[in-house]
């Protein structure tokens, strides 16, 4: 069950130009945005109630991690381009 969520099938497009993805283009990709935006906030709040250092590690600790599954999971992965 565990392969079938997080398989190789793509998650995301790529960019028409430049480097990285684009869009999420499967359920799995708009489910990873959405808790990345949900943990970021959360990493916020840490930070308002003073607990700053954690707050800061744990924003770059989640966006490290969907960093990286988005890399992994976008069609045709990370490489620069330029319209073609």
């Amino acid at each position: 069950m565990f392969e079938a969520l997080i398989g190789r099938d793509p998650w995301f497009a790529p960019k028409r130009y430049g480097y990285g993805s684009g869009l999420p283009i499967a359920w799995q990709g708009w489910a990873l945005t959405a808790v990345f935006v949900a943990a970021i906030i959360g990493c916020g709040l840490l930070i308002e109630t003073g607990q700053v250092i954690l707050g800061i590690f744990c924003m770059i600790l989640f966006t490290l991690a969907y960093l990286l599954l988005a890399k992994r999971h976008t069609d045709g992965g990370w490489r620069w381009r330029n319209g073609s």
